[in-house]
């Protein structure tokens, strides 16, 4: 276990050195958390009416779950890459831990999500947004975001090592990650969402982690009403539930992909 540990961190390690030379995950993750913050702050902000609220301080929340899942998905291009340039196979040679290379990838999505989000405070603050509740609350929300992204990196990372190129995974997960982040109470209150998609949004695992954020940094809007679909109602469970979920589901299978993987 200790040997997992220490080789998991050495890739961990590798793969956030990247950030300083590669300048497209710079971009990534320093600019588009800035980017989505500002878009929507100032482009949507004058046209979508909290009642009781400031839309500002609504939305930080929304764009925190929303960035945390798609910065899940360095995991997966990461792998994909690797496969598609036979590192994978020069790990194989190493005497590392079955695991340790996946497990390396997906903790390395951690440190990529907390430099977003770090922006994204900085940017909320600028634009508005204020942490109403106390420092605790404030800090579980922030956790709660980067444990769900950490669950999130472990689908991703089957995803990585099943598709036979970087370039499809880009598409592979928007087709996803899309609908799974919009079809959501991230930008607007899910009672606005006609017919079929409130429940969905009201039981989709994405609105619940922004509720429980909104609810813990003190951003829900005075007039909202209580929430009448279980999710919502247990918001911080249900979150925290799914991701453990996605973790004994998927950490499993993409230790046998890897194994899998690099013997092709």
């Amino acid at each position: 276990m200790i040997s997992m540990i220490r080789d998991a961190t050495t890739i961990a390690r590798r793969n956030v050195i990247r950030i300083s030379r590669v300048p497209e995950v710079m971009v990534f993750v320093v600019i588009q958390p800035l980017m989505f913050v500002l878009l929507f702050a100032y482009v949507f902000g004058g046209s979508i009416d909290i009642p009781g609220g400031s839309y500002r301080e609504f939305l930080i929340a929304g764009i925190f779950a929303q960035t945390v899942v798609f910065g899940a998905t360095f995991t997966a291009s990461g792998l994909a890459e690797d496969v598609q340039k036979g590192l994978i196979n020069r790990f194989r040679s190493l005497p590392l831990s079955r695991s340790a290379v996946v497990a390396g990838r997906t903790a390395s999505d951690v440190v990529y999500n907390l430099l977003s989000i770090i922006i994204m405070s900085l940017a909320g603050f600028a634009v508005g947004w204020r942490i109403r509740g106390s420092i605790l609350d404030a800090v579980v929300a922030y956790l709660l975001l980067l444990f769900f992204s950490y669950s999130f990196s472990w689908v991703m990372a089957c995803l990585g090592l099943l598709v036979p190129a970087p370039e499809v995974v880009n598409n592979a997960t928007f087709i996803v990650l899309f609908p799974l982040t919009f079809i959501a109470n991230t930008f607007v209150p899910s009672d606005s969402l006609p017919g079929i998609l409130k429940p969905i949004a009201e039981w989709n695992p994405v609105s619940t982690l922004t509720h429980a954020v909104r609810v813990r940094f003190g951003n829900l809007p005075a007039e909202t009403p209580e929430p009448t679909s279980w999710p919502l109602q247990n918001a911080m469970l249900y979150s925290l539930g799914w991701a453990i979920l996605l973790i004994v589901i998927f950490a499993p299978i993409a230790t046998r992909l890897y194994q899998r993987t690099g013997k092709r």
